[in-house]
């Protein structure tokens, strides 16, 4: 198996863990932990495992010039990211939070042009296109948009998550270049940390940890070891041998394995559109994780 191979395994196990967290983090939030509360304990967990696996990886200086990209890193990829999502979703619907969410690919296609002259090919274009068709096919059918006390707001807000995270992975794709990834995520997370904190203490400290049900603090532990440090870190392994826009399009395939969990727990159940939308993610998802050959010719691994 090649190394882009695996980089691509990593790339879809992190939207299968994304599409799962969809549904176990409804049943902590808000009833057991508010949101900024949780993204305390998410990122403070996180800081510690990131840390602790540090130990254990390669022994590498981070030059001083390099703090001000972590820095942004930790600003765009986990303080506005995850706290202006969280905020965005108390205002708007889910189903529109969702559809907005899925735009991430499309504003790193624009931001790796302008930013590190990615070349935008017609290919990769059309496969973002037929990914987010089919993305928001999924999400939008047989749904509605009602619960929304501040829509406006909120979509506002959900999409500054989606450029923020755009951005988070064009800058952190240079730092991929230079160190390994071991080097440099645990003072991200360290940075996004104490950029959340302000925010979430009072929620975290309001979390009556005696009268949450064990299978709750299961879940709790799932988000942060699984949906956090292990997504994060498979990311920034999947960007040694990916492009951010390729890596950015696995975005498309969270809603549908969340759909694929939801049926699995008789949640949901499976009908045309479903069956239509996935055939338009995977064959996005295809069109843009494909190599060609010097030649132009789409080729496998």
């Amino acid at each position: 198996m090649s190394r882009r191979t695996l980089a691509l395994f990593a790339a879809t196990l992190v939207s299968i863990i994304y599409g799962v967290t969809f549904t176990i983090a409804k049943d902590v939030m808000p009833k057991f932990v508010l949101p900024f509360g949780f993204i305390t304990m998410r990122v403070g967990g996180s800081v510690i495992l990131f840390w602790l696996v540090a130990i254990f990886g390669p022994k590498e200086k981070i030059e001083i010039g390099d703090f001000p990209r972590i820095i942004a890193a930790a600003f765009f990829g986990v303080a506005l990211n995850m706290l202006s999502f969280f905020k965005g979703l108390s205002y708007t619907s889910p189903i529109m939070g969702a559809v907005l969410m899925v735009t991430t690919p499309m504003i790193v296609l624009v931001l790796s042009a302008f930013i590190i002259k990615e070349r935008m090919k017609k290919r990769i274009v059309f496969g973002l296109l037929l990914g987010l068709a089919g993305t928001i096919t999924l999400i939008l059918y047989g749904k509605s948009v009602a619960n929304a006390p501040n829509a406006s707001l909120g979509n506002l807000l959900v999409f500054t998550n989606a450029f923020s995270y755009g951005i988070y992975l064009v800058i952190v794709k240079k730092l991929m270049d230079k160190y390994n990834a071991f080097t440099f995520v645990k003072w991200i997370y360290t940075f996004g940390f104490i950029m959340v904190l302000p925010f979430g203490w009072n929620e975290f400290q309001a979390i009556q940890w005696a009268i949450i049900p064990m299978d709750i603090l299961w879940k709790i532990g799932f988000v942060v070891v699984f949906s956090t440090f292990i997504t994060y870190l498979f990311n920034l392994l999947s960007m040694r041998e990916l492009s951010p826009t390729t890596i950015a399009v696995f975005v498309y395939l969270q809603p549908f394995f969340a759909t694929v969990f939801a049926m699995g727990l008789g949640k949901d159940e499976l009908t045309w559109v479903k069956i239509i939308s996935a055939v338009l993610i995977f064959t996005g998802v295809y069109l843009v994780t494909k190599k060609t050959s010097k030649k132009g010719t789409v080729i496998s691994d």
